[in-house]
């Protein structure tokens, strides 16, 4: 199973800001993809989130994804996958 977490986002996100700040500190590595700069990703978030266009989306290498999550809820998520 790959580790990679992709993270949809936009630099005007402030709950993206946030969540890559959690990550950051926990030195959790992430790829960030620009949903102002790629149409498909911004067409991808759309359908991940049944027809709304919310960010920041996190995609997890167990196939699962958490949308606009608490800092509280994506640490419990890193945990639960063993990431931290």
């Amino acid at each position: 199973m790959s580790q990679e977490i992709v993270m949809y986002a936009a630099d005007w996100c402030g709950d993206c800001r946030r969540s890559k700040r959690l990550l950051d500190s926990l030195e959790v590595k992430y790829t960030v993809i620009d949903v102002e700069a790629d149409v498909t990703a911004s067409d991808k978030v759309i359908e991940i989130n049944g027809g709304v266009r919310s960010i920041p989306v996190i995609m997890f290498p167990d196939g699962t994804h958490m949308t606009e999550p608490s800092d509280i809820d994506l640490k419990a998520k890193l945990e639960a996958l063993k990431i931290i």
